[in-house]
């Protein structure tokens, strides 16, 4: 099957662009989904080694945030293309995936072009919780780089916390219920006893987070949140649009059913409550406008959860500079979290600690530009790191 790229320009600018999506996806598939899912693992690498479909997304696609392999994944999952739900495996299928994409590229391509791949994960919340306890409250809770908005609702789920090494604690969350199962072997783990519970009774989801965070410290009570807003690039309400949470869902990668439904409970929990104020914009442009708008008694928290990856370098420093800035200015003072990877923020100080491959993956929790403990990607562990204990006390 021959591809049309159409006009690209010159070829060896067309070779340049195929090569460097090639790249990009047989990275994505070693770095990224390597051990976490087989599916996007085999997938991405064969798109890695596709010379004619990597010329189609180079020639049909802008260069930068479009061309991500997780955009075009979910865009097929979305449109219910073949092998939605495990993911195409062996030559045979990789084939039928391959001639349903290119036959549905107009579409695919319509997805991608309106599409973010931002997605949330509330989970992060029962990372967040110790910290956003024992700040002043009441708190104005102000995410950058948001999705659903799902993070700005930690005080609507329940947590369990249990010790980092206890057998069947995992980190991931049922609705309405903390038992785990291993899926991979068939077998349903007990869970260890509790070292600490806090959340809303009624919730219909609950967080299990792995920590060896200590017990006084553990929240025992919500934070009292009085303000919520966020920024995001493509904004969702899948509480109130069904293609939203849809779309949300298709990011999920194939076989994680209990992330999924993770997802679905968490916007239940808040499908009743008040929507944040949600903006659409860019993180620097629209965050000085929406941080005035927090109320003055409240204690302003700024956070962040793996969200300036995408960002240059430079703009990463002129975002730090200006949350400095709006702190410092504001009556009373404020806040700042960040839940990123420690390659990410390189002006704040390195942790004492930095985990072998492949807890590399391991974000680093940060209060003030101080590193606090290491986190989880989907908020299954908290991780105290060494010689951080004063970080932890509000105002410090």
């Amino acid at each position: 099957m021959v591809v049309n790229v159409g006009n690209t320009g010159n070829v060896e600018s067309a070779a340049a662009g195929a090569w460097g999506v090639a790249g990009r996806y047989r990275e994505f598939s070693w770095r990224q989904a390597r051990g976490r899912c087989t599916a996007h693992e085999e997938l991405s690498a064969r798109i890695g080694h596709d010379p004619e479909l990597c010329d189609l997304l180079s020639g049909s696609l802008p260069a930068g945030d479009k061309q991500q392999p997780d955009l075009l994944l979910a865009a097929v999952r979305y449109l219910d293309g073949p092998h939605a739900e495990l993911g195409p495996r062996g030559d045979m299928a990789y084939g039928r995936w391959r001639e349903w994409t290119i036959r549905h590229w107009d579409e695919v391509r319509a997805v991608i072009m309106q599409r973010s791949a931002r997605t949330d994960e509330p989970a992060h919340c029962a990372t967040l919780l110790p910290l956003l306890a024992r700040l002043p409250q009441p708190l104005a809770l102000l995410e950058v780089g948001t999705s659903a908005g799902l993070c700005l609702h930690p005080d609507r789920y329940r947590y369990h916390y249990r010790h980092e090494d206890d057998r069947g604690a995992g980190g991931g969350a049922l609705p309405g219920d903390a038992r785990h199962g291993d899926a991979r072997h068939g077998e349903a783990l007990q869970p260890a006893p509790l070292r600490a519970e806090a959340g809303e009774p009624g919730s219909p989801l609950v967080f299990g987070c792995r920590t060896g965070w200590p017990d006084d410290e553990l929240p025992e009570r919500l934070p009292r949140i009085v303000w919520r807003g966020g920024i995001g690039l493509d904004p969702l309400d899948p509480a109130a649009e069904p293609d939203d949470l849809r779309w949300l869902q298709a990011l999920v990668w194939p076989g994680d059913g209990e992330r999924a439904a993770r997802l679905s409970a968490a916007v239940d929990a808040v499908r009743a409550v008040p929507r944040p104020r949600m903006v659409r914009g860019d993180l620097l442009d629209e965050l000085p406008a929406l941080a005035a708008e927090a109320p003055p008694e409240a204690t302003l928290v700024i956070f962040h959860t793996d969200a300036l990856i995408g960002l240059p370098p430079a703009r990463r420093e002129e975002f730090a500079r200006l949350v400095r800035s709006l702190l410092d200015g504001r009556a009373g003072g404020g806040h700042w979290i960040a839940n990123e990877h420690h390659s990410v923020l390189p002006w704040i100080t390195p942790p004492a600690h930095r985990p072998p491959h492949p807890d590399d993956a391991l974000l680093t929790l940060a209060l003030d530009e101080r590193p606090v403990a290491l986190t989880g990607p989907h908020g299954e562990i908290l991780r105290r790191l060494p010689g951080t204990e004063d970080v932890a006390v509000a105002g410090h």
